[in-house]
């Protein structure tokens, strides 16, 4: 006797985490402005309910509801306002010099908020995912400083000397990650996480040892000061902080550019990124992309560190990352992995960072900001969300791959 069983149509095939990665990495324009626009709604919710003037309207809302939203009005106006006189231009100055000194201030947290995101970016083009900008910028900038130092040479070779000390410092560290990920399979999350505690830990220990400090200066942990042949000169003159190495993390965007969309390296690590089996089938060796695609992304973020060292006249000590490692993972998520998006994503948040002081003056808590920036990264961590609220963006659609039969990545209809 013979049991038929009856044909069952197979389960559909979820999106794996490589998938869900390439989804929230690729982004889109509509998506990234759609994103930030929900998020400065959000945070005008909360900078109305938290101003004293709107609260104590809220006592007789239901008698006199009109005080209420001409106090929320004007909680609103005075907040933005303050943003655009701490980021753009500040309309109280008595000079021109004077009124465009937020926007050079802005410009100054961007660079290195944009030399980082690149390398976040890189890695999520590659199918990574790099934590690790906190120590590879920390190793950067205590390599850089080293060279400064320690190392007399002439103006203008001195400072080349030690940017390349930063980059060896950075892609090193940065490429040990890397190597754990290529050889013996230890998940690069894991493993950049615990870079950074070591970084944080190896710089605040040599910080307090003749090899970076001073030790006549006192117990604190910090760096000697560099020599003025290794600082960065003032990009606009005395007055203004902002330095050539500005421009150097704006040329870093052409070189990504041209690296991700153009050479045959980039072309291999998108490979990869997309779907490392088909890559290997193609003859790529995966192992290889996996430790260039780390030392590249060290490259970049080293040149944030290079910034923070060599950017400044003084020492330093081991809070000099102020937060860049991290903030760049949201800066490549926000740029959508792409040059252009990383630039903008960056002096958008180099513009909440100048803004803070002048909107807390404004009785704006400095929290918001921080509303603000963990905001977007919500919404463009969850593409579901956002095309919940806004029916009209498209939904991914599986591409697979001819050969393979396996379907590798989420591409976007409709251009998103």
């Amino acid at each position: 006797m013979t049991t038929t069983v009856p044909e069952t149509s197979p389960a559909p095939d979820r999106p794996g985490w490589r998938e869900v990665l390439h989804d929230i990495a690729a982004g889109s324009a509509i998506r990234t402005v759609l994103a930030v626009v929900l998020s400065l709604a959000i945070a005008s919710v909360f900078i109305v309910f938290t101003n004293e003037g709107v609260q104590s309207t809220l006592g007789y809302f239901f008698s006199r509801p009109g005080d209420f939203f001409q106090a929320a009005g004007s909680a609103l106006g005075d907040a933005y306002a303050a943003l655009f006189r701490g980021a753009i231009y500040n309309t109280r100055a008595d000079s021109f010099a004077s009124g465009i000194k937020p926007l050079t201030e802005s410009l100054r947290f961007a660079g290195p908020l944009i030399a980082a995101g690149l390398g976040i970016a890189l890695t999520f083009r590659s199918g990574l995912f790099n934590i690790g900008g906190q120590g590879q910028l920390l190793m950067g900038a205590i390599w850089s400083a080293w060279a400064a130092f320690q190392l007399h040479l002439p103006y203008g070779i001195h400072l080349i000397v030690a940017m390349i000390f930063g980059f060896v410092g950075a892609g090193l560290w940065a490429g040990i990650a890397g190597f754990l990920k290529a050889k013996t399979g230890a998940h690069e999350v894991i493993v950049t996480i615990m870079l950074n505690y070591i970084a944080v830990s190896l710089a605040t220990y040599l910080m307090r040892t003749p090899v970076l400090h001073d030790m006549d200066s006192g117990s604190n942990p910090t760096t000697r000061p560099p020599d003025p042949t290794a600082v960065f000169p003032r990009l606009l003159g005395d007055g203004y902080e902002l330095r050539w190495s500005f421009v150097l993390c704006v040329i870093a965007v052409g070189v990504f550019w041209w690296l991700m969309e153009r050479s045959p390296l980039g072309f291999r690590l998108r490979m990869v990124g997309l779907n490392p089996d088909a890559a290997r089938a193609a003859g790529v060796n995966v192992s290889r992309m996996t430790i260039v695609a780390m030392v590249l992304s060290g490259l970049f973020v080293g040149l944030a560190g290079i910034n923070q060292s060599l950017g400044r006249d003084g020492n330093f000590a081991p809070q000099i990352d102020a937060g860049i490692g991290f903030d760049a993972i949201t800066v490549a998520l926000l740029g959508g992995s792409r040059a252009l998006g990383v630039l903008f994503a960056g002096l958008l948040f180099g513009a909440l960072k100048a803004a803070g002081p002048t909107m807390q003056l404004a009785d704006v808590p400095p929290e918001i900001l921080g509303v603000i920036q963990g905001l977007i990264v919500l919404f463009i961590a969850a593409p579901p969300l956002v095309r919940a609220i806004f029916r009209f963006l498209p939904t991914p659609r599986e591409v697979t791959v001819v050969g393979t039969g396996r379907k590798p990545a989420l591409e976007q209809k409709g251009g998103e």
